[in-house]
């Protein structure tokens, strides 16, 4: 392949981003300037949802991580002030996993008015 034809480099910042956050998937209806702005934008949110599930399997693996690494603090080496922060980020991701399950249930589920 030539050297024009490469793909750009993505940085390892921007990998991870895009991999524990969804957001970037999704078009803003907001921006939208007139009604077939608007209805492309909202067609395009309904497609990318398929996609929400993978995220939400990755946020359930933090959650239990963090719920399972809290548990391992604070039965095994006894650090409270660990586990509590191991058992906050678990409570946050799952925080987050409402968030995905909401906007994926919504989207897959909703028509336009």
């Amino acid at each position: 392949m030539p050297d024009s034809q490469l793909p750009a480099e993505i940085p390892f910042r921007t990998l991870l981003y895009r991999f524990m956050f969804f957001d970037w998937l999704f078009a803003d209806l907001s921006a939208a300037r007139n009604l077939y702005e608007r209805h492309a934008a909202w067609q395009h949110n309904r497609r990318m949802c398929r996609y929400l599930p993978v995220y939400l399997r990755r946020w359930s693996v933090l959650t239990a991580g963090g719920f399972g690494l809290g548990m391992l603090c604070e039965k095994a080496s006894q650090t409270s002030v660990v586990s509590a922060w191991f058992f906050t980020s678990s409570c946050v991701t799952l925080t987050g996993m409402v968030v995905i399950s909401v906007a994926w249930i919504f989207l897959a589920n909703s028509r336009m008015s």
